[in-house]
């Protein structure tokens, strides 16, 4: 009876989170530039917070739960450079609402810098930085001065060093070229790998129908200081311990 009831429930609960989830980027777009405009980073970082405290609501009402495990508590006061694997887009609102006090920026592609109401707005005013992954040279320069914003302000900047998401929820090879930069300019910070389980299935049906009742399943793992370890080695180690414990979980 229950897969019965997911069935006919899967349509009605869809065209709901859809319209939710599209009401709340547009209402915190312009949100976004009251508080950025009129009060300063810090309000507009609290605004993008909460956009993503109702984003992971609006996921609640196809029945998508989150699951965090800290492996052992964060420093504060300190960079952190958050390496994950990319299964889909959902797994963005999770680190950016539970890692909030850690002011999290990305290293995003330029293409996601215009056009999506409120998520465009924070990667152009948020600290974050678009890169054109066609001008290699470019990107990297980006990335070392934007490796020198985090480091003065301490935030912490999330990399999906897989470089594109993973359809299947299996691992794909690191590209190494932006997460050794990072971790080359900002030597005093922390490392902190992350698996990332289930998000992948968000995604399988080209986001409509998405499936109810996805658990996501966070793993943040002990972080690692980075001017103990060479960047060559960390990276290495880093890849082996988010692919271990995927490997374990499947």
């Amino acid at each position: 009876m229950f897969p019965l009831i997911k069935k006919i429930l899967l349509y009605p609960l869809n065209l709901l989170y859809y319209f939710c989830f599209g009401f709340t980027l547009c209402l915190f777009h312009p949100l976004q530039w009251i508080a950025l405009h009129t009060f300063g980073y810090g309000a507009h970082k609290a605004t993008v917070d909460w956009l993503n405290f109702f984003l992971l609501r609006c996921l609640n009402i196809i029945g998508t739960r989150f699951e965090l495990e800290f492996e052992q508590p964060l420093p504060e006061k300190a960079s952190l450079i958050v390496v994950a694997n990319h299964q889909s887009t959902y797994d963005i609102p999770p680190l950016i609402w539970h890692l909030r006090k850690h002011h999290l920026k990305f290293v995003s592609k330029k293409e996601l810098g215009k056009g999506i109401p409120s998520v465009s707005f924070n990667l152009r005013h948020g600290g974050s930085v678009l890169i054109d992954r066609k001008d290699r040279n470019q990107a990297l320069l980006q990335i070392k001065e934007f490796a020198s914003r985090v480091a003065i302000n301490q935030w912490g900047v999330v990399i999906f060093p897989e470089g594109t998401r993973s359809r299947d929820g299996k691992p794909k090879p690191f590209q190494k070229g932006g997460l050794n930069l990072l971790i080359k300019n900002i030597p005093e910070a922390y490392i902190v790998p992350v698996s990332i389980k289930n998000s992948w299935q968000l995604a399988q049906n080209k986001y409509f129908p998405m499936p109810l009742g996805v658990q996501l399943r966070f793993k943040i793992h002990a972080p690692i200081a980075v001017a103990k370890t060479k960047p060559e080695t960390l990276i290495e180690q880093v890849e082996q311990i988010i692919t271990a414990d995927l490997k374990e979980y499947h």
